[in-house]
């Protein structure tokens, strides 16, 4: 579980509640279901109609994406990477078979899978780029989704809230209903600034961080095993990466070579 996603999010309305709360109103006046169905049903509606169906269940799925806490294993990654080098410098590239047992990672064992096959480091290299590149074009993806749901949420908050003042200006021989009934309308706004602010944009930017993280992580797994190709020095190998994880990689080090 990520740890800031949900916290983050039941932080923020709390505070606004024990503001509400502080200025003598009550969470029961925010409770419109009206206004919800309005507020978050027109706008999935517009979502879907500016995306195609396989994108809009992607996207919503990938609210997953934001809850879930992954750990960085840049540092051990990059210590396996020297390590397989270290085997390929000493043994032969296909002497790494007989690691590939050992290798948990789908897209480390595949791109290996290149090396003991023989494929041209060109050709690697572009299947490899290209998988990264498509798979990241995805995430971003389901990211504008997020955001575009953020940027009409207020808008259709509004037009929930006009919808509410012409109820009441139905109603104008009653002013007994006028106060309530204008409350209720601009519910409607809150929720579509709400849902925008506090839910949709920060998940939004929090599934665009990860995208960006998983794209730099397969990039370096990309230039580490065509290095090892190319039969690149284990310990410049090591410096290299080192320049790929950025401040991850600044306290790595490599294992020494095996004998």
């Amino acid at each position: 579980m990520d740890k800031t996603t949900i916290p983050g999010i039941l932080f923020s309305l709390a505070m606004i509640l024990v503001g509400q709360k502080l200025e003598g109103g009550h969470a029961g006046s925010l409770l419109q279901l009206t206004a919800f169905m309005i507020v978050i049903g027109g706008t999935l509606g517009a979502v879907a109609v500016s995306y195609p169906l396989s994108e809009v269940k992607s996207g919503l799925k990938a609210f997953s994406l934001a809850l879930k806490e992954k750990p960085n294993d840049i540092v051990p990654l990059m210590a396996q990477l020297v390590d397989l080098a270290t085997v390929a410098r000493r043994d032969g590239v296909l002497a790494l078979e007989s690691k590939l047992a050992e290798v948990k990672d789908p897209f480390l064992k595949r791109a290996l899978g290149f090396l003991v096959d023989g494929v041209e480091a060109s050709v690697a290299r572009h299947t490899l780029e290209t998988e990264v590149e498509v798979e990241a074009e995805e995430g971003n993806v389901n990211a504008k989704l997020w955001g575009d749901f953020g940027a009409l949420c207020p808008t259709v908050g509004v037009l929930g809230a006009v919808l509410g003042l012409i109820h009441v200006m139905e109603n104008l021989d009653n002013p007994s209903a006028l106060g309530p009934g204008i409350a209720v309308a601009f519910v409607a706004t809150v929720y579509g600034v709400g849902v925008a602010n506090l839910i949709a944009l920060p998940v939004s930017n929090k599934i665009k961080r990860k995208v960006h993280l998983e794209k730099e992580r397969k990039t370096l797994i990309c230039e580490g095993v065509l290095s090892i190709q190319e039969g690149l020095n284990p310990r410049i190998l090591e410096e290299k990466l080192k320049s790929f994880a950025g401040s991850h990689g600044k306290h790595a080090h490599a294992p020494a070579p095996a004998k």
